[in-house]
């Protein structure tokens, strides 16, 4: 339990992972679909679950940089873990008091 919360603990990363469940995305996709994240923040969080295995960084060389994130076979083998969570939210909506 405890290294699974290294992994994915925090306001943000579960967020990230969910998002690249959905697919491939650039820095500024995530950037948008998580509102109030601030660009340091995401930086860090991409970084950090980089360095757990969880996230691949592909770089192209171009002009302009382009960088893609996605998720690696370790950050796919925690998809169940999402879903159990998103289904633990809906069938206990309302029941939480914060």
């Amino acid at each position: 339990m405890e290294t699974t919360l290294k992994v994915i603990g925090g306001r943000w990363k579960v967020l990230i992972i969910g998002e690249l469940m959905l697919g491939i995305k650039r820095f500024g996709e995530l950037q948008r679909a998580l509102p109030g994240i601030t660009q340091k923040m995401l930086t860090q969080q991409l970084r950090e679950m980089e360095e757990d295995g969880i996230i691949h960084r592909q770089v192209y060389a171009q002009i302009p940089p382009k960088v893609e994130y996605s998720l690696t076979p370790l950050g796919e083998s925690l998809k169940p873990i999402l879903y159990a969570m998103h289904d633990w939210a809906v069938q206990h909506y309302g029941k939480v008091t914060r």
